[in-house]
């Protein structure tokens, strides 16, 4: 019988994650996001938020079958890509948006936006706060509870060769994706990556992934 507050955890993330996932199509850039190249995808906490759902829902997977020996390697194994992906995600994403929204907000569409008192301050679209939360908060925060409280610490062995060849791999992945969106759509979904070179990206991507890395050992490191 799996414990209540551990149902409770995982049933919740889920849920959050799921309405801020449907929660896109209300938003006023969604129509020009969907007809571009790649879509939401394009965003990498939508890639995110994607694997964080799919870790949960493998964990109330675990929670009805404790003893599915396979089921309970799946889900370690996408925790050590969701982990560190959705601290990622989080940090850069709210560091910027408190210091430098308009590295991390695109500008909002001529028509989609309320008439502002002065044309030359552009206007950023910005995301409702409980859909931001949702994105952009809700999946590190129940995916750290689950580690920390009901996950044991990851080996030696998996830190120190398994977690740098999922870092590697997914920074690869997305670079390429993302760089490959942009071909088409002549843009990319985050302003920092449109206004840099390709030279500047590559540091940008390698210099995440680093991070991303870095963040799962500490927390690894930390873990009780």
């Amino acid at each position: 019988m799996p414990r209540p507050e551990v149902l409770f955890l995982h049933g919740v993330a889920v849920g959050l994650m799921t309405y801020g996932f449907m929660s896109l199509r209300t938003l006023p850039m969604d129509g020009w996001i969907r007809a571009q190249k790649g879509g939401h995808f394009q965003f990498l906490t939508i890639q995110g938020l994607a694997v964080a759902w799919f870790t949960m829902v493998l964990s109330l997977g675990c929670d009805s079958l404790p003893s599915f020996a396979a089921l309970r390697a799946a889900k370690r194994a996408s925790l050590m890509i969701a982990l560190p992906l959705t601290f990622v995600i989080s940090a850069v994403y709210w560091s910027l948006l408190l210091f430098f929204p308009s590295l991390i907000l695109q500008r909002q569409l001529p028509g989609l936006s309320e008439p502002s008192s002065s044309s030359t301050l552009p206007v950023l679209a910005r995301i409702p706060l409980n859909i931001d939360f949702s994105l952009h908060l809700a999946p590190v925060v129940t995916l750290l509870a689950d580690f920390v409280f009901f996950e044991k610490k990851y080996t030696k062995k998996q830190v120190q060769i398994g977690s740098p060849l999922v870092v590697l791999a997914c920074g690869t992945w997305y670079a390429c994706w993302v760089e490959y969106c942009a071909s088409y759509n002549q843009t990319f979904p985050y302003p920092f990556l449109t206004e840099n070179p390709f030279n500047i990206r590559v540091g940008i991507y390698t210099f995440v992934s680093f991070l991303a890395w870095s963040c799962f050992r500490l927390m690894n490191a930390l873990h009780p």
